[in-house]
């Protein structure tokens, strides 16, 4: 695969804006420093449609395979966003960069397409955002459940903010969950010994 050569954060701004046109809703750029020497990194954040996204992964690809961290997510009301974040130029000289590729689903239509034919590593993500959001990934190779427990509800998303989170039975308190009976008491250390003290004269006490 040929990669573009090194571009400046803005220089890759002005590239989405270009391929994207409107379907670009929004973009921002900070710098930020790291490590002792104060190294200079850049974040990188876009807004694109929900059709936008695989081709907005693609066009990051194009300028240097990117690293894959983590799909988040956050419940806006009416809406799911998902973040799907990335860094590029690790180790370079001229600082990495963070890039953020964000999009929102509609409540009433929470479905996105796979990328793990582009970003492989991205599945389990993928696997957990159907879980604990209700988001529906289509095309994803493997959507069987991987955090919650089998028996865990159908329909109750722990990640959600409205009546589809968890509802005020399934939560406890654990200071107020006694321990259980037939488990022993776990083992209290022993003080050390206290240093002796020595009366005047030198003598020990």
């Amino acid at each position: 695969m040929n990669e573009t050569p090194h571009l400046t954060p803005q220089q890759i701004v002005d590239r989405y804006r270009e391929r994207f046109g409107s379907g670009l809703i929004d973009e921002k750029v900070t710098e930020r420093g790291e490590g002792i020497k104060k190294v200079k990194a850049h974040n990188l954040w876009f807004r694109v449609s929900r059709e936008l996204l695989r081709p907005a992964i693609q066009e990051l690809i194009t300028i240097r395979f990117p690293h894959f961290a983590v799909i988040a997510g956050n419940d806006l009301g009416t809406e799911i966003e998902l973040l799907y974040i990335f860094s590029v130029f690790y180790g370079q000289k001229f600082g990495e960069y963070m890039v953020t590729i964000a999009i929102r689903l509609p409540k009433s239509d929470l479905s996105v397409p796979t990328i793990t034919d582009l970003i492989p590593g991205a599945l389990f993500s993928e696997r957990e955002k159907q879980e604990f959001f209700g988001v529906t990934v289509t095309g994803i190779p493997d959507g069987r459940r991987l955090f919650l427990p089998e028996d865990f509800p159908q329909g109750v998303y722990p990640w959600r903010k409205d009546e589809t989170g968890i509802p005020p039975e399934m939560i406890k308190n654990l200071w107020e969950v006694d321990r259980p009976k037939d488990r022993p008491a776990p083992p209290v250390p022993e003080k050390p010994p206290s240093p002796e003290v020595k009366k005047e004269g030198g003598e020990s006490a």
